[in-house]
């Protein structure tokens, strides 16, 4: 267990590799050129790093005609990577009223759920509503929050009978709280997207909250965004 854990963290801690997995964060399936750039390398090197990453089954790749996508192996590795920002000092991850990324800790996609300050905020509410209930950081579903996601035609069972967590708390490095993850997360903000209360931005995890959305984020959490 020990040296399986030192060689897990020795892949990722190289820079390059480092920068793969921080850029497959943003949910999507990258080419190897894709990534060559986002990590400043070259193909052949880019290459090699992705065939350790797969080796080591953090990664999976994807055929589909000529090109070849590169994604997580598994949700549980996206969590894991993105929990390692919660070890940053505060000072790191304290973005400035100027910056352009600014927007990235108002309301940004965690892999396949809501975090920054608005994913804080909805938590926070379904909590204050007893429509969650959480027990020493364990989340789970009540029965009034069972009749809730339904009312957003949400398949509660079909969730919980996939192969990943239903539901768990996952630490926000900007906010250094806990939003929502899990099945239920994903599903509620695929809901979202598709009812057009958050539109994405290309090649950024930042969402845009629409007119439709900021009424709608009130009406449900009293969140204004």
């Amino acid at each position: 267990m020990e040296n399986a854990f030192k060689h897990i963290a020795g892949l990722i801690g190289d820079p390059t590799r480092a920068t793969i997995m921080w850029t497959l964060l943003d949910g999507k399936a990258f080419t190897a050129t894709e990534l060559a750039i986002a990590a400043a390398t070259t193909p052949q090197n880019i290459s090699m790093h992705l065939a350790k990453l797969v080796q080591a089954e953090l990664l999976r790749v994807e055929s589909q005609g000529r090109h070849r996508y590169y994604k997580y192996a598994r949700k549980e590795v996206a969590y894991a990577i993105e929990a390692m920002t919660s070890l940053l000092p505060a000072s790191t991850t304290k973005l400035s009223a100027n910056d352009g990324n600014v927007a990235i800790k108002n309301c940004r996609t965690c892999y396949d759920h809501l975090a920054g300050k608005v994913g804080v905020a909805l938590t926070d509410s379904l909590l204050q509503q007893k429509i969650l209930v959480d027990t020493n950081n364990v989340f789970a579903l009540s029965r009034k929050g069972e009749k809730w996601f339904a009312s957003f035609d949400i398949d509660i069972d079909a969730l919980q009978q996939q192969r990943r967590s239903f539901l768990r708390p996952c630490l926000d490095w900007s906010e250094r709280r806990y939003h929502i993850a899990g099945s239920l997360a994903a599903a509620l903000l695929d809901n979202m997207i598709g009812a057009d209360w958050f539109r994405t931005i290309k090649n950024s995890r930042a969402l845009v909250i629409t007119g439709k959305g900021q009424k709608k984020l009130y009406e449900h959490f009293k969140i204004v965004a």
